[in-house]
């Protein structure tokens, strides 16, 4: 009886595989043998193993999420109590956990895998595994504290083992985390812990560059989150060329590197969306440098490479990638005076968001998207649509630096319109905040420069050369290239405005060529009509025309591109303040006529964020959108899913 029931099995087991592994694969003849397995009354051991290759498939094959749910329930409580029953046991609570955790059900995910951790001490791989998946779940919840303890579980397990490499994914995964809690003395103690194990004891060689582009990334990022534009450029130049010794020709695939040994098949990210991701860091630092062109060129580049991997394996990830650097993208239309791309490229960045599942990007994203369409209402003067749209930012957000930056756009709104009152309140909510922030360049420096424009507006002088002069002083420190232009230009209009032509000249003269590199077409419309008047002052007509030419040919180009934007259909997201987005729409009433009053928005800063968590190369099961984000303070979107 025994024999013919193994005979059954394994026949049976042929046939499902048969049908699973056919062209097309035939998905319902396949479960139909393994579902038969059950009316031969298998041993415990079958059954489990039964249950958890029905869960596999439906996830994988259907969208019955449902039934796979209470096919890996069952092989979770079959197999639970079964010694030497590994392979099995761990998989399903570790497929069982994706799948609450698909459902939005975390509060089951995290018992399972706690309860696997505790049974999994005895097996270094699963035990990492599901330290790392529960860690995970954590961190998507924003238990941060939880998830860095379980990390450092993680730290003391592969300590014992001599684990070498798991315990640097370990230590930079934690470091991450870190990262996004601000502690920003831990994420330096725990870096300087991973640097010496990464350098001396990782013998293989491949995967000493994985660490050290991990380490890298994680360096740079926490540098630019305090706004060290200059400080950063070493670690950059460093991730650079590890990522150049990556994706060379001769480098093997990550198949050959991560599957020689249990404790060795786990890795950040495959090559293709590390290299992704090394443009985006980049992307970040250039923008924050004030290099707007350069920001552009590695963004477009960037977008391409995310367009050539979804062609290949359209991962949930790479959306987060496009999203981010459509954002960065975006930024740097409005700075070059492009609104009219920046509207349609802040419109395709809420499709990427409404486009992936259970809309997950838009929640995370919906508050950067109103950020950006304040950012282009305040650029083409609809102050009210602006105020609504950083108001809504403010009210979605959870993060203090965007809600920050959101802020001190919004006080400049209010300044423009006159609203002292409201400008006061804002200046003290922001004085408060700034004091609890991370200690950003960018965002120090830029709160420092809207006091200055306070200060010029009430004609209150001196008090505006000292807030502007501290701005410089940090602008300066750190190469904000931007900052600094606009500091320049503003100081040179208050030497203006008391008669001090010489110091005037000073301060424009750098200012427009500043200006002119980043490009940054607002500051040379404002430049150039500080150039016009001092040349009046100088009596030097030759060079006042030529200064009045340059001011009008920049005022038209703004006006030109107003009155084409307006006109988009796109340009009806700026009535959008709450909920879903709408379908782009015609909306004659905002039609309205353009100014050349054009308002530059404070503090353009970009960003990026980087996934925390390592995969395990092996497993190549269906992934979904879901998890948690990091954010770097000083910039838009700082952003990316841990995967």
């Amino acid at each position: 009886m025994t024999s013919s029931q193994d005979a059954c099995y394994i026949s049976l087991l042929g046939l499902a595989e048969y049908f699973r592994t056919s062209t097309p694969p035939d998905i319902k003849k396949c479960i139909q043998c393994l579902q038969a397995l059950f009316t031969f009354k298998p041993p415990l051991k079958v059954e489990a193993r039964t249950h958890l290759q029905l869960g596999q498939i439906l996830m994988a094959y259907t969208k019955n999420t449902d039934l796979a749910k209470n096919h890996l329930e069952q092989a979770w409580i079959l197999s639970e109590n079964i010694n030497n029953f590994d392979d099995v046991k761990f998989d399903t609570a570790s497929l069982l956990a994706q799948l609450y955790q698909q459902q939005d059900q975390s509060s089951l995910a995290k018992p399972v895998l706690r309860k696997a951790i505790e049974l999994s001490q005895h097996n270094v791989y699963w035990h990492c595994k599901l330290l790392f998946q529960l860690a995970q779940t954590h961190a998507t919840d924003k238990e941060y504290t939880l998830a860095s303890e379980l990390l450092a579980v993680g730290v003391e397990s592969t300590d014992e083992s001599n684990a070498t490499y798991l315990k640097s994914l370990f230590l930079l995964s934690r470091a991450m985390i870190m990262m996004i809690e601000r502690k920003t003395n831990d994420v330096l103690a725990i870096l300087s812990q991973a640097s010496p194990i990464i350098d001396h004891s990782i013998q293989n060689f491949h995967l000493k560059e994985y660490l050290k582009v991990f380490f890298y990334v994680l360096q740079v990022c926490h540098y630019l989150q305090l706004g060290q534009v200059k400080t950063v450029k070493t670690s950059l130049k460093m991730l650079q060329q590890s990522i150049q010794t990556i994706i060379a020709p001769n480098w093997p695939s990550d198949e050959q590197i991560f599957g020689q040994n249990n404790t060795e098949m786990f890795m950040w990210l495959p090559k293709e969306q590390l290299y992704v991701l090394v443009y985006l860091v980049t992307v970040s630092h250039s923008m924050m440098a004030g290099y707007m062109d350069k920001a552009q060129k590695y963004t477009e580049k960037a977008l391409t490479q995310i367009e050539k991997l979804k062609s290949q394996e359209n991962k949930p990830i790479l959306a987060v990638f496009q999203i981010i650097l459509l954002e960065h993208i975006i930024m740097c239309r409005l700075v070059m005076g492009n609104k009219s791309l920046a509207i349609k490229e802040i419109a395709l960045a809420k499709d990427v968001c409404l486009s992936s599942s259970n809309k997950f990007l838009l929640k995370k994203h919906a508050p950067q998207l109103h950020c950006l369409l304040g950012l282009y209402a305040m650029s083409t003067s609809l102050f009210e649509h602006a105020e609504k749209q950083f108001y809504a930012c403010i009210q979605e957000t959870t993060e203090r630096e965007l809600k920050l930056f959101a802020n001190l756009n919004l006080a400049i709104v209010y300044l423009r319109t006159k609203r002292e009152q409201d400008l006061r309140n804002i200046l003290e909510q922001i004085q408060q905040e700034n004091s609890q922030c991370s200690n950003s360049q960018a965002l120090m420096g830029s709160f420092y420069y809207v006091q200055g424009l306070n200060a010029f507006h009430k004609s209150s002088f001196h008090e505006a050369k000292r807030f502007l002069r501290e701005t410089l002083k940090m602008a300066n420190a750190e190469d904000l290239n931007r900052l600094t232009s606009c500091s320049l230009v503003l100081l040179s209009h208050v030497f203006l405005s008391i008669g001090n032509s010489k110091e005037s000249m000073n301060m424009v003269t750098p200012a427009m060529q500043l200006a002119s590199k980043i490009p940054d077409i607002h500051v040379q419309l404002w430049g150039s009509a500080i150039l016009k008047d001092l040349h009046r002052m100088l009596k030097e007509p030759t060079q006042e025309i030529e200064a009045y030419n340059n001011h009008v040919n920049f005022s038209q180009n703004l006006i030109a591109d107003q009155l084409k934007c307006t006109k988009f259909p796109e340009h009806a997201l700026i009535n959008w303040f709450q909920g879903d987005p709408p379908l782009p729409m015609l909306s004659q009433d905002l039609l309205v006529q353009p100014t050349a009053t054009i308002v530059a928005p404070v503090a353009i800063a970009s960003g990026s964020g980087v996934p925390i968590v390592v995969q395990q190369q092996q497993q190549q099961q269906q992934q979904q959108p879901g998890g948690t984000y990091v954010r770097l303070p000083g910039t838009l979107n700082q952003q990316v899913m841990f995967q």
